[in-house]
Order: structure tokens, then sequence, then C-alpha cells
């Protein structure tokens, strides 16, 4: 089983070329990194894991940036967005700046789809919240059609684009109903949720990896229902706090790749806690 690790990198926090320079010379399969543009501090929406929200939630860096960084001082580390607020984003500067980082790292990139949390951060952004999701999936379509080999003109309920001259290019090629790089996206499980990951995504991007005996048949069931290949759905517990016994459940299941989670620290304790981790690589 491959293990990648995800970390709130923010402005107080280990830096990106440091952290992905040590992620690859230890082994380790990939950098993941999540996304807030801002947090608002007048909000009524609570915190989905209890109590205050932590300080990192309001400091972290642009993903992409940050991964930019990582891809030029690394050759093989997985890059990946855990999650991308597609919503929260002008579609077509989304899509240009997702093809040039997995143009620039040869195709490293992984696509973590998600639909947010923080009502007040969405709207702040225009986001509508009950039509997050369809808003999400239409972004993902429009910028699909901006991936495609020939231009492609899209018309969707919350935007369009003509058909353009669009590139760099995603390095994978398309798969089924899937365009661009690598894409799962993250929630809880449920029938919305499904739907969405076998109509535009490659797998499932499910956060601390519980449930996953009782949901896991429950997709695969969609997952073939839609006609997609068996072989190709990938599940990704993301924000692991690891065990062995948990690793080897999840073994067990089919998992391929794990996120394990860092703390939001500076070199010493993060280096520490990639010690610690060195057991399941």
């Amino acid at each position: 089983m491959r293990t990648a690790v995800t970390i709130f990198l923010t402005d107080e926090t280990i830096a990106p070329v440091r952290l992905a320079r040590e992620l690859e010379a230890r082994g380790f399969a990939g950098l993941y990194l999540p996304e807030h543009t801002h947090i608002p501090v007048e909000r009524t929406t609570p915190y989905p894991a209890g109590g205050d929200l932590p300080r990192e939630y309001g400091r972290t860096l642009d993903p992409f940036v940050a991964l930019g960084q990582a891809a030029a001082v690394t050759e093989g580390l997985g890059l990946g967005t855990g999650i991308t607020l597609v919503a929260q984003h002008d579609p077509i500067d989304l899509a240009k700046q997702i093809a040039t980082l997995d143009h620039l790292s040869g195709g490293r990139l992984t696509l973590g789809v998600g639909f947010g949390w923080n009502v007040e951060e969405a709207a702040d952004h225009g986001v509508r919240w009950r039509s997050r999701r369809e808003l999400t999936r239409d972004r993902m379509a429009l910028m699909r059609a901006l991936w495609a080999d020939e231009p492609t003109a899209y018309e969707g309920e919350f935007g369009s684009v003509r058909a353009s001259s669009a590139y760099p290019k995603p390095v994978q090629k398309p798969r089924g109903p899937v365009a661009g790089p690598r894409t799962l996206v993250g929630g809880a499980a449920g029938p919305k949720l499904f739907a969405h990951i076998t109509e535009y995504a490659d797998g499932w991007m499910p956060i601390g990896g519980r449930g996953l005996t009782e949901s896991l048949p429950v997709l695969r069931s969609v997952w073939a229902d839609a006609g997609r290949d068996p072989a190709a759905l990938q599940v990704v517990p993301y924000a692991v706090f690891p065990s062995p016994g948990k690793l080897a459940h999840y073994a067990e299941l089919g998992v391929e790749e794990v996120v394990v989670q860092l703390p939001p620290a500076g070199e010493t304790e993060v280096l520490g806690a990639l010690d610690a981790y060195a057991e399941y690589l």
C-alpha cells in the first residue's frame, strides 16, 4: 500500500520545498494539501470535528502554489489537493491552474474535489449553499470541455464556455467519462456523493476512512451500474491516523493508497512525525 501525507501548510509551518524533499527522500508516495481561501471571523457554521476551529484553517497556503514548489524540487512525488473547493473558483481559471501543474509535474497531480463545510466562506464566493454540489458538477463538466483534445463548447446551468484553444492539456488521457488528472471526490458516503463519483471521477477520498466495510460495497454496486470498470475504482482514505490494524483492514478492502495526517507544525515536529510513520512505508 502506498503511503502519502497531508498537512495544513501555513505561513507558520515547515515550508513546502523542505517537506517535499524530505518526503521523496524517505519514500513517501505523495503530498496532498487542503484549501481554504479565508475563514470569516463572524460565522455560524460549526467546526465539523467539534470545538473551536484550529488556527491553521485561517492560515493555509494556496495549494496550487505550494504544490508547484513541491513539483519543482522532486521527480516522482505525487501531488494532490485534499480537497479543492471547485465551487469557489472560476472554472476557466481553475482548469488552467490544474492543467499547468499537471503538465509541469509530468502528470503527477491528483485532483481532490470537495463541496466544503463552511457556509460563510462559500457565501463570500457567491456560492448558494444548497446548490453547491450541482455547481461543482457543472464546473467539472466545463473544465472537461477545456481539457478536451479538440475545441469543445459547453453550456451548463451555471456557466458556459465557447469552443476554445486551451493549453496545456492534463497529461492523463480521458478514461470513460473522466478527463483531466486523477480525480477523487471527498465527502461522506451517500447516493448524491456516489453519483458524483461515478459521473466524473476515478474514485473516492473518504476522510478518516471510517465505515468503509459497509459503504464500499454500495459504491462498487453504483459504480458497476453506471457501466464503469470495476477494476478502475480507486478509494483513498484521507487524513488518517494510522495503525497496523487499520492499514491491514484497508488492504483487505482493496485499498492501494492511504493519506496519513501530519501535524501543522514546524520542521522538528513534522520530521519527527515522518520518522514515526516510516514503519508504514
